[in-house]
């Protein structure tokens, strides 16, 4: 099975560490947010496909051209957005299902495997803020009805998260353009109205890598977490 990552965007809310160094290798707890998105995918990824743009050569530099035995594809990304980048991702998939990550998130490895339990799926969170998330809302069997982002007034506090087991009829959908940007988020809420996809409830969530201070309370989280894992 496939895994594409999506390691393209410029990380503007990390500046000023994203001038030099792209969001995906910040580091936290004294290691790259990309090690931690590799170490995530279980055994059923063998293929992995990382889309990047920006200091991309850095990116493939630090990832290689194998993990764990896996092969790596890179593909470039695009300036109009993430479902751009995203769609640069088509030509090395066809007719198959397969696992996408954000490549500047840290994903719990236990997360990901239930995703990969269901067919089709996308990862969701209680948010505390749901107005400055895409929020869910749900069919009685658990499978997304749709997805709303930035909702003024959400009648839901369950928010989608970077992971997601989708299959290539996503590729047959236009994206949106907003604010000058083409989001893959506007691509995922088409999909989610035609597809069963089951919303897979995060365990233990640590929230998002947005601003630089998010890298120390992360690690915080990370460290106190193995400490007590030892004891």
């Amino acid at each position: 099975m496939k895994a594409v990552i999506l390691a393209a965007g410029e990380g503007k809310r990390m500046r000023p560490l994203t001038l030099k160094t792209p969001k995906p290798l910040l580091k936290v707890s004294g290691k790259a947010i990309i090690d931690y998105v590799l170490e995530s995918l279980g055994p059923e990824i063998d293929e992995v496909i990382v889309v990047v743009k920006y200091l991309a050569t850095q990116v493939k530099k630090y990832i290689g051209k194998k993990n764990r035995n896996r092969s790596i594809r890179y593909v470039l990304g695009s300036d109009k957005g993430s479902a751009y980048s995203f769609m640069a991702a088509k030509k090395y998939l066809s007719g198959e299902r397969f696992l996408f990550v954000y490549g500047d998130e840290i994903p719990n490895p236990v997360d990901v495997k239930n995703c990969l339990a269901a067919n089709l799926s996308i990862l969701t969170f209680k948010s505390k803020n749901p107005q400055a998330n895409g929020v869910v809302y749900l069919r009685k069997d658990g499978t997304i009805k749709r997805i709303v982002e930035k909702p003024k007034n959400p009648k839901s506090n369950l928010a989608i998260d970077g992971v997601m087991v989708l299959n290539t009829d996503i590729f047959t959908y236009e994206p949106t353009l907003i604010k000058g940007e083409y989001y893959f988020s506007t691509m995922v809420g088409l999909f989610v109205s035609d597809h069963k996809v089951y919303a897979v409830n995060a365990e233990n969530f640590i929230g998002d890598l947005t601003a630089p201070r998010d890298l120390v309370r992360v690690g915080n989280i990370l460290e106190a977490r193995y400490n007590k894992s030892k004891n």
